[in-house]
């Protein structure tokens, strides 16, 4: 049960950043950051390869969520909280 909740929060974080991105009052660098975490995210490699004991998994589990932190502090509130709302199906 745990892990369907991790995806359902997961997919819903991934369409309020999709959101975000869109939004024109979002900075620009705020853009490029959250941009640059979701393609990392997906990317089919990684700047350190998952094979290599502990940094390959430690690369996932830093540089995304530090983008995604760094972008979020950038965004304005407001921004996020309508993004939220749009990506919960409320307006």
């Amino acid at each position: 049960m745990a892990i369907k909740n991790l995806a359902q929060t997961f997919k819903k974080e991934i369409k309020l950043y999709a959101l975000v991105i869109k939004d024109k009052r979002t900075p620009h660098l705020a853009k490029i950051l959250l941009g640059s975490a979701i393609s990392y995210l997906f990317m089919p490699f990684d700047l350190i390869p998952d094979f290599i004991p502990v940094l390959g998994q430690l690369d996932d589990l830093i540089i995304v969520p530090l983008l995604i932190f760094i972008a979020l502090k950038l965004i304005p509130t407001e921004v996020v909280n309508d993004c939220r709302i749009m990506a919960a199906g409320k307006k």
